[in-house]
This record gives C-alpha cells, structure tokens and sequence, in this order.
C-alpha cells in the first residue's frame, strides 16, 4: 500500500515537472521569436533610418555646397567693391570747350613732288608749297578726344624745273614740256610753275589733351577741295645755247594761263604730331592737268605743320 502510493506520488510529480519544462521551454521559444522579431524589425528601422539619412546627406550636401559657393561668390563681390575703387565717368557735357585752342589756325610749309612723270619733265630743286587755313573746331560731346575741324584758306604750290620749259601760251591742244637742252633756242636758267588755290580742308580730329590740345598727341586725318585762283610760269635769267646771260640775271619773265590746268583739285591728307607742330602729308586724287592736254600727274606733299590759337 504504502509502495503503491509512492509510486502514484512520484508518477505525479514527474508529469507536473514535464509540464512545467514544457511549458518554459515553449514559452521560451515563443518569447525569443518575439526577440528575434523585435530586432528584425529593430534592424529594418535602423537600416532605413540609416537609408532615408543617406539620401538626405546627399540632397543637403550639395545643396549647401551650392549655397555656400554663392555666398563665397557673394562674399568676394562685396570684398571687391569695398576694395576696388569705383571708376567715374567723366561727364564731359559739362564741360566747357567751345574755346579751347585746337589748330583754329593752320601754317604749312614743305616739299612738293609730281612722283613718276614721263621723263621729257625734269623737275627739279626744292619744289615747295606754302599753305595757311582758318579753321573751326567741333568736339564731339561725349568724347571731346575727337573733334571735326572746317576751314577756308589758300593753298600753293611751285614745281621747279630743269632745262624743261611749260608753255603756257602755247596754241596746242596739248601742254609742251620742251627739253630745251635739244635745240639751240633761248631759255631759262630758273624757271618754275605755280599754282594757287582756294581750299575747303575739312579734318576728322584726335588730341590726347581734350582740354588743353597744344599740351599733348595730337592727329588728323582729312580731305581738301580746292578751285583754282591763278596759275603762271615764271623764267628767271634768260640765257643762250652758250649758257651766257642775255638780260642780265635779273630779267624775269611771268606767263599766265589757265587753260590747261585742273580747275578743281581734292586732295587726301594727314597730320600727326604734338602740341604746336605736327608733319603733313598730302595725296591729289584729281588729275593735276585736264583730260587730254597732257600726262597723268597726281601731286603729292610731305611738310611742317605749325598750328595754335
């Protein structure tokens, strides 16, 4: 009896610590399935957290770098407008410069040449021209640095020749240049042609100094119309084919006559120098002779320009 109950106790015993470790061991099981759970999903939270954190450095970064170049650029703007000096315009409008002395007068000396002439012309010496012109000065308004300069003066020139006589007088239809080297007639030891005009020179100007123009760089380019006044030869010293005086060195002799030369002239010019004095340069576009009177001659002249007031 007593053996039996024993065995009935133990019995019982045993299945409640069976249930027992059961029901831990399950319990167990499910709580570290629910750990498991809970840290994957613990994990996914973190793993997007550390992705949606990512994508946000890369937006923001770049935008910040963005906005902190501009503000850099920015930044260098301001330091270079507080640092650089601010260059002002000159309100030339305001200035004054109707009476300004800019070449309101003009005196011109130098050479003359007719360049490639046939050679039954034999200029030769110092051919010269002497040039003087009044003249008006424009500046422009906004850059008084340029200027349009219009005159009214007289213009001349004289072309010596040698062992060469210019019939002016001549019945022909065409202006004799004589060699007279050739023939055993009379002649001149000196002899010369001279022109004069009244000139139109009209310049479109440049000075350094739009203040004080005669302190500085000045120069000039232009052009120049001219209509004939008068033109003559004038012979001094007539001598034999022996080259002996035969009215004394003295005697002069002066012909006049139009009829062969160019009436109007235009002449290109140019001017560049400093201050007061500048060197002039001079081109004829025209013919200097009419149409079929004679060979093609087209003048030039290289000279000192003296100007003021």
């Amino acid at each position: 009896m007593g053996n039996s109950c024993t065995l009935i106790l133990n019995s019982h015993a045993t299945n409640c610590f069976g249930y027992f470790l059961t029901t831990c061991l399950t319990n167990s099981v499910i709580f570290a399935r629910l750990k498991i759970k809970y840290l994957r999903n613990q994990q996914d939270m973190n793993n997007c957290v550390i992705k949606n954190f990512l994508l946000a450095t890369l937006f923001i970064i770049p935008a910040f770098l963005v906005h902190a170049q501009q503000d850099t650029t920015a930044a260098a703007k301001m330091l270079a407008d507080t640092t650089t000096p601010v260059k002002k315009k000159k309100a030339w409008q305001k200035l004054d410069l109707s009476n300004r002395p800019n070449d309101h007068l003009m005196i011109q000396y130098g050479m003359d040449s007719w360049g490639n002439v046939p050679d039954s012309i034999n200029t030769s010496g110092f051919s010269r021209h002497f040039n003087i012109y009044a003249m008006i000065d424009k500046p422009f308004k906004n850059n008084p640095h340029m200027s349009i300069g219009v005159g009214l003066g007289i213009g001349s020139s004289n072309i010596f020749f040698s062992d060469t006589y210019v019939n002016l007088k001549s019945p022909t239809t065409t202006l004799p240049f004589t060699n007279v080297t050739l023939s055993d007639a009379n002649h001149y030891k000196k002899f010369k042609l001279t022109t004069v005009y009244a000139e139109l020179p009209v310049e479109l100007r440049l000075v350094g100094n739009p203040v004080m123009p005669d302190k500085g760089f000045k120069a000039a380019l232009g052009v120049k119309v001219g209509t004939l006044l008068d033109q003559h030869t004038k012979g001094k010293n007539a001598i034999n084919s022996s080259g002996n005086t035969i009215y004394g060195t003295k005697y002069i002799v002066k012909e006049k006559d139009k009829r062969f030369v160019n009436s109007t002239r235009v002449a290109v010019t140019g001017r560049i120098g400093i201050g007061n004095f500048s060197i002039d340069g001079a081109y004829q576009v025209t013919n200097f002779l009419k149409t079929g009177v004679g060979p093609v001659i087209h003048p030039y002249s290289i000279g000192l320009t003296i100007s003021g007031l």
